[in-house]
């Protein structure tokens, strides 16, 4: 079975790092808080979803052989990690028992499956969270903040990593930690119930219950189904950059993060391009105040440069065989991870690499959630999801279209093989899934939607009294029967096929009218201008771009 050869080999890699040979590769973590303005970046690896590949007959590779499949190792891992915690093959049991888990998703309502290309691949989505936990000596020697010491931590770096089905590219979505928006109910591990909440900061949300209740808040924004989260603390960042010797970062005019009040991260670096290591890495990390405007969505920016700067220094590096200095890195990197059940490995983790060193540096691009700033009493400075942009690009991952705009080898679903009826034969339940707590409902969508259906010929179309609040309009089928015909409906008013759904909650083809159609005929088509690549309001940035450079904020150059 590939599980028990991916086991075996990774064994095989920890019995030659005990004999002295090549070592395993690390990676390294951080997270951050706001501690007078900063915060850090957090980070993660996967499970991937794509087919197994064929593997031919084992035989021992050489010592170089290793070395260059390790060293590819931990440039994949780390990759995974965009920076942050790490995992190694070093004392392959004792590491393993290092990693600590919790729950995937604490939401009331699960996440719908991934549908599989023609190939019969899918796509794989990781949370990244970046944790101010100051729960440890290391944690709060480098977290300041007194007073926040060993009080519930804030997830104050989110990141979706979302890895093409085919594999060919890799997005990210970065979401400011200064987002207001609602974190839906949640329940924690112990049966500890947490209410849904109103307007309130994202980075609240690992507050209520754990990693898995910041997962439930993603999906219900976004509707991606998230296959792991990573969630790492302080401590990484520092270990990771240490380990390969040092980071490129850019500033256009001489930094220094600190003003008369006391606030910011320390930095200071003259202008032009700096390696940046250990602390000073980790300050590059959490900087706000010194950076473009100082504000959260500066700091955002700064880490995508950092962590693309990265890929391409473990992608060329040739550092990472010092057995010493990785069982050290191993130590501290798994000792700082939560990660969910699917990635409590090192082998797991191993595997999922094998999935991402097949994406070219070039096709990795890293986006924040577009956004404005909110006009909401009590949040003055914080951020909304700016629409339609903000959806363009959740639909965009929702459906696997690359965030680059660039063709790939992607395969589009498979059409339903059991081909839709004849619309007048097709029976269709409308129900009104408008309501919003800040709204309410839009009376009278479902009779009105299915006028619209049976004037396109679905005579067989009734308006249900039941409602049903959804975010996002769907169509609902119960069985492989049906699917053919749920498509047709979706086409018919103009739905994108991703919002066609499985359903056992539902005995025919029913389609809910979502939050995001509350008036008129034709489903609303998204405003900004689609040219399939992410809107300029994302700030894409390649991890092939070698030339970024950050500006300073005026007042804290030196």
């Amino acid at each position: 079975m590939q599980g028990e050869d991916t086991r075996d080999r990774v064994r095989h890699a920890g019995e030659q790092g005990r004999s002295g040979g090549s070592g395993v590769q690390e990676h390294g973590g951080s997270a951050g808080s706001d501690d007078g303005g900063e915060g850090s970046p957090a980070a993660s690896a996967g499970r991937g979803g794509g087919r197994a590949r064929p593997r031919g007959n084992p035989r021992r590779p050489g010592k170089r052989g290793r070395r260059r499949t390790l060293r590819w190792v931990a440039s994949v891992l780390s990759l995974l990690i965009l920076g942050t915690a790490g995992a190694g093959y070093l004392y392959y049991e004792h590491l393993n028992a290092n990693i600590k888990t919790d729950d995937l998703n604490l939401g009331k309502n699960g996440m719908a499956d991934h549908k599989a290309n023609a190939a019969g691949q899918t796509p794989l989505n990781i949370l990244l969270i970046g944790s101010d936990a100051r729960d440890s000596a290391a944690n709060k020697a480098l977290g300041g903040a007194r007073d926040t010491f060993d009080g519930p931590p804030l997830a104050d770096v989110q990141m979706l990593v979302h890895l093409s089905a085919d594999r060919s590219n890799m997005s990210v979505i970065s979401m400011p930690r200064d987002t207001v928006l609602k974190i839906p109910e949640c329940t924690d591990r112990n049966g500890k119930a947490f209410k849904a909440t109103g307007w309130t900061l994202t980075n609240e949300s690992l507050q209520r219950g754990g990693p898995g209740c910041t997962v439930a808040t993603w999906y219900k924004l976004t509707g991606i189904t998230i296959d792991h989260f990573m969630q790492v603390d302080f401590a990484g960042v520092v270990s990771m950059a240490d380990a390969i010797g040092g980071v490129p970062v850019c500033v256009r005019q001489n930094v220094h993060s600190r003003n008369s009040a006391g606030q910011g991260s320390g930095l200071k670096l003259k202008a032009g391009t700096t390696s940046v290591k250990g602390e000073q890495a980790l300050q590059w990390l959490r900087t706000r105040y010194g950076f473009k405007d100082g504000t959260d969505l500066a700091r955002t920016e700064a880490q995508h440069m950092y962590m693309n700067s990265m890929v391409r220094e473990l992608r060329k590096s040739t550092k990472l065989t010092d057995p010493a200095k990785l069982r050290n890195l191993a130590e501290a990197a798994t000792s700082a991870l939560t990660v969910d059940a699917g990635l409590d490995t090192v082998a797991k983790l191993y595997a999922l690499a094998e999935e991402f060193q097949q994406v070219p540096t070039e096709r990795i691009t890293m986006t924040t959630m577009p956004n404005f700033y909110t006009q909401r009493p009590n949040f003055a400075g914080k951020v909304e999801p700016l629409q339609p942009d903000a959806e363009q690009v959740f639909r965009m991952v929702r459906e696997d279209i690359p965030l680059d705009g660039k063709a790939s080898k992607r395969k589009a679903p498979a059409e339903p093989r059991d081909p839709a009826a004849a619309p007048g034969e097709i029976g269709v339940s409308v129900q009104n899934g408008t309501y919003t707590d800040e709204l309410g409902a839009a009376r009278g969508r479902a009779t009105e939607i299915a006028g619209v259906l049976t004037g396109k010929g679905f005579t067989r179309t009734t308006a249900d009294k039941q409602t049903n609040p959804q975010d996002r309009t769907v169509v609902f089928y119960p069985s492989a029967e049906l699917a053919g015909d749920a498509l047709a409906v979706a086409k018919a008013v103009g739905l994108p096929a991703s919002s066609v759904k499985k359903s056992t909650d539902v005995s025919g083809v029913t389609l809910v009218v979502g939050a995001d159609w509350r008036e008129g005929a034709a489903y609303p088509k998204s405003a900004a201008k689609d040219e399939g690549k992410a809107p300029s309001s994302a700030n894409p940035l390649s991890a092939g771009n070698t030339k970024a450079c950050m500006p300073v904020q005026p007042g804290f150059t030196w």
